[in-house]
């Protein structure tokens, strides 16, 4: 980037966007809009009025130091401290995964479970599905679960940014430890098999890899969860599970085994079987 002392927003904004697509950064132009509108405490669209406005060196260095990070594969939810999901702010850090807009899909069709009062989510990471879930069905009751304590100390920051109060949360191992039901679980478990996880793009390596490795064949705890949920659900009640693309036959055929009925594998916005629903009889 240009160093001279009158440097102007726009040309700041031309040589980040150009830095990053040198490094191979997907989207750089609003890479770079989203870290300048950071650094300078505007909202995005405001830099587009202020091109004229020149940026004295207190703005420009920490800007270099994001676009140095964010060229070494740093994601851009990590560098900003928040991620947006189901038109809501999260903070995100390496302590969570980072949500992907199919999980956005997950918590819709966990909506239409209309009848449904009890939810839990497994391996809530982030908490923003059990967030979203307390958000959106204000009378309902909330449980989630993590193993890791630091997703959890997130999960909770995240839940104190919303107001959403009443989560109850729990530190453990899938349904191992826990004695209610409920009348919906649904989880976002890591289904990558651990043989790839190497071969991931620089930007996921970022997330934790235990909220990646699921085992072998991608299904180690998804198969897990599918053995113990029955138990912990009412009768009639379901689980819910997103799972990773081409995964959907083994995951219906372990829903089978399990004695679930009405089994259904939903598609994403993309056409992929992203979701796998079953009920307990």
């Amino acid at each position: 980037m240009p160093t001279s002392s009158d440097i102007s927003l726009l040309e700041v904004l031309q040589g980040g966007t150009a830095f990053l697509k040198k490094q191979n950064v997907e989207q750089p132009r609003l890479n770079m809009e989203l870290l300048l509108a950071h650094v300078l405490k505007i909202p995005r669209l405001e830099l587009y009025l202020q091109f004229e406005r020149k940026l004295a060196e207190v703005d420009r260095e920490p800007l270099r130091e994001l676009l140095r990070e964010r060229g070494r594969g740093v994601p851009l939810q990590h560098l900003l401290g928040t991620t947006e999901f189901f038109g809501r702010t999260f903070r995100s850090d390496a302590r969570g995964l980072i949500p992907r807009p199919e999980t956005e899909q997950l918590v819709e069709r966990a909506l239409t479970h209309h009848k449904a009062s009890r939810f839990l989510d497994v391996g809530t990471g982030s908490g923003v599905i059990a967030i979203t879930l307390a958000l959106e069905k204000s009378a309902a009751s909330i449980d989630a679960i993590d193993l890791s304590s630091e997703a959890l100390s997130l999960a909770q920051e995240n839940a104190a940014l919303h107001g959403a109060t009443d989560i109850q949360w729990h530190q453990g191992n899938l349904l191992q430890e826990q004695t209610q039901s409920w009348d919906l679980i649904v989880a976002n478990l890591p289904y990558i098999e651990a043989e790839e996880i190497p071969t991931l793009s620089r930007e996921v390596q970022y997330d934790p890899i235990m909220a990646l490795d699921g085992g072998r064949n991608g299904l180690h705890l998804i198969q897990q969860l599918v053995e113990q949920a029955p138990k912990h659900l009412v009768e009639g009640g379901a689980l819910l599970l997103e799972i990773g693309k081409d995964q959907e036959k083994e995951v219906i055929k372990l829903l089978e085994i399990n004695g679930y009925s009405e089994i259904l594998a939903l598609p994403d916005y993309q056409g992929v079987l992203r979701f796998v629903e079953g009920r307990r009889k």
